[in-house]
């Protein structure tokens, strides 16, 4: 079970308030005040699963906490997944027990190498920050393809990383960044020949000023996001900015998309639900040539796995997404 968020203090009189979402955030003009998501948890074997852990320092803005499942060969190389983590650019890190939790759970059933990449935080750092953060993570990961394996490198990624299965993923707006990360690839080609080979997007965090019918699911949720957008990217040009609606003009074209196989994870009861089903439905008629999947959890809504991780709607969609990485 995710940790839930400490109780608020009342809103200071001192400063004005620009945009909260509670219990999670409450950003004034001049600070912000996070009530969850901030927590930290160390790095280290998990005793229920055997998955090890450890922090890898990227850059002085950039960091990553890598998941390695137990090996039965010492030798065996892995899929590898760089994980971005959602929060709306503003919540959320790498090293909060609900990620390490999930990450302990799912890289044992998976099987899998997991890069759990730590970004800066919007607003202090507004959008484009994340993209800018993500991509130097990913460059780190491919990095590891260049001379010997012992020349300064990381020894999990070295050792056990299988490039032909190099995967991308996150949840809500983590889901948002692999996409544009996947474009940025197509526009400009990742090192040492590396290539992705798919995307894991979990509840994607897009939007726009077209009306979709999940938005009535919760108006006030809905109201929000868009909100949020504005203030995580204050120079943007609204939700029809190309980094937050993958489907206007000017967005990079979802032909070029930079994968062959995507795989689209959403919630029935997601105000975001048929954001992320436009995005797999406009993505099959780009004449993009790769393979798309969608699977859809019934009744439940936006990030549920992360809040209910036992029940069985969050198991099955560990499963299918754990059946493609190995696919």
């Amino acid at each position: 079970m995710a940790a839930l968020p400490v109780a608020p203090p009342p809103a200071a009189a001192d400063d004005e308030i620009v945009y909260e979402s509670m219990p999670c955030i409450r950003i004034y003009k001049n600070r912000v005040e996070r009530y969850f998501g901030s927590e930290f948890v160390a790095a280290s074997t998990d005793a229920a699963t055997g998955v090890a852990s450890r922090d890898v320092v990227i850059s002085p803005n950039v960091s990553a906490r890598l998941y390695l499942p137990r090996l039965e060969d010492g030798a065996a190389k892995l899929p590898v997944l760089v994980y971005y983590h959602g929060g709306g650019f503003c919540l959320g890190s790498a090293f909060n027990p609900t990620f390490h939790a999930y990450f302990n759970s799912f890289a044992a059933l998976a099987n899998v190498l997991v890069v759990s990449v730590e970004y800066r935080l919007a607003p202090e750092h507004p959008v484009p920050a994340a993209y800018a953060d993500s991509w130097e993570a990913l460059a780190w990961v491919v990095s590891h393809l260049a001379g010997p394996a012992n020349d300064g490198k990381d020894p999990w990624v070295a050792g056990h990383a299988d490039f032909s299965r190099l995967y991308l993923g996150g949840e809500s707006a983590g889901s948002n960044i692999a996409h544009h990360m996947a474009m940025r690839v197509a526009a400009e080609g990742l090192p040492h020949g590396a290539q992705i080979r798919g995307l894991v997007m979990i509840h994607p965090y897009f939007l726009g000023t077209d009306k979709v019918p999940s938005d009535d699911l919760d108006p006030v949720a809905r109201e929000s996001l868009g909100s949020l957008w504005r203030v995580m990217c204050p120079a943007t040009t609204g939700e029809d900015d190309p980094l937050i609606n993958p489907f206007v003009d000017g967005a990079p074209p979802l032909a070029s998309l930079a994968c062959g196989r995507v795989l689209v994870c959403i919630g029935e009861g997601d105000v975001l639900r048929d954001r992320g089903r436009a995005y797999y439905d406009r993505l099959r008629a780009s004449g993009w040539q790769g393979e798309a999947a969608i699977w859809q959890a019934p009744d439940k809504g936006h990030t549920f796995h992360l809040l209910e991780p036992c029940c069985d709607e969050a198991v099955a969609q560990d499963k299918v997404i754990s059946d493609f990485l190995n696919r």
